[in-house]
């Protein structure tokens, strides 16, 4: 089984500061991230549990609003009829 090995977009060596020299992959839980212009490698565990989302104005479960919180509308006519 090959692993593939992607580069990632706009990343920057932490060691060199190049960019767009960073490659990465995933092997046996493990995530690698190496540059391919100095020495830098790093070895990252793969969590399992994924972060919660951000509460945002769009996320955010909506509140059905109470009855008493509506009012009628009487719409009056111009014309007096």
């Amino acid at each position: 089984m090959t692993v593939v090995k992607r580069f990632i977009a706009g990343a920057i060596c932490p060691r060199c500061a190049e960019m767009d020299r960073i490659r990465s992959w995933e092997q046996h839980g493990i995530r690698y991230r190496e540059c391919v212009s100095c020495d830098f490698f790093e070895q990252l565990p793969i969590e399992d549990q994924t972060p919660p989302e951000l509460e945002t104005r769009v996320s955010k479960p909506r509140e059905k609003p109470a009855p008493e919180d509506f009012q009628t509308v009487r719409i009056l006519d111009p014309k007096g009829d």
